[in-house]
């Protein structure tokens, strides 16, 4: 059975299910057939077994794979250092993004020049699901602006104080995800956990272990809302995002 919704998870999050390996034109990637509530899903870990920084990963097979499987939806789950004194444990809604990397390869069209529109990068009609799941369960969201930064090494106090004039919550994982789907016709969002303050928003200093645990914490929150958000997806998609390439070749 074809899964039509594909999550893909990163640190910390992984759940139980069939491994399966899903080629594409970018290699093979190391996926997994498991259920969420009562929905069947195909789950991504976008670092694999070696847990390889986010600027090495292949994210153009991760989005591909999706697809390759039949997913019509992407759900991606990042954690993020928060900028704006976000309670940790609270869960983001990104609704736009900045980004500052260098090198990644974020496009399927190298040969020609394919534009493709972003004045909303996340699909609102999925936004609008995981925000009645939150709701219905009293959970606390935030939404705003996520700034993606290049890693793997985390940023600065000075780099953090210019990044919250441009954004909210920073992590290292959410672009170039949210461009190739796009570029694919998905219906592609980001639910991120905020798991520690960015460097220079606390005098208490970073550690790895701050995230694995912020996720061991609250990775049930995160499946509650998942199985509400997936129970109340509509199977036909009523948003622009699969058009997404309908005016966007030259």
């Amino acid at each position: 059975m074809k899964a039509v919704v594909a999550i893909i998870g990163g640190v910390g999050f992984r759940p139980d299910g069939r491994p399966c390996d899903v080629e594409t034109p970018f290699g093979r990637v190391s996926a997994m057939r498991t259920s969420i509530g009562d929905s069947d899903v195909l789950f991504i870990p976008r670092h694999g077994e070696c847990h390889l920084p986010p600027h090495m990963i292949d994210y153009k097979a991760l989005v591909c794979a999706a697809r390759t499987e039949g997913a019509s939806r992407v759900i991606s789950i990042n954690t993020v250092g928060t900028m704006g004194y976000h309670q940790m444990g609270s869960l983001f809604l990104p609704l736009d993004f900045v980004e500052f990397t260098w090198g990644r390869k974020n496009t399927f069209y190298e040969e020609r020049a394919v534009h493709v529109e972003m004045t909303k990068p996340y699909c609102p009609d999925i936004a609008n699901h995981l925000r009645s799941a939150m709701r219905s369960q009293a959970i606390e969201l935030h939404e705003g602006v996520y700034v993606c930064a290049q890693g793997p090494h985390l940023e600065s106090p000075a780099q953090i104080r210019m990044m919250r004039r441009f954004g909210d919550v920073v992590g290292m994982t959410g672009y170039p995800e949210v461009v190739l789907a796009r570029e694919l016709g998905l219906c592609y969002a980001s639910l991120c956990l905020v798991t520690n303050p960015a460097c220079g928003m606390s005098e208490q200093l970073f550690q790895a272990e701050d995230v694995l645990g912020g996720m061991g914490r609250f990775q049930e929150t995160i499946w509650q809302v998942l199985a509400e958000t997936l129970a109340s997806l509509p199977l036909t998609r009523s948003c622009s995002c699969s058009a997404a390439l309908d005016r966007a070749r030259l």
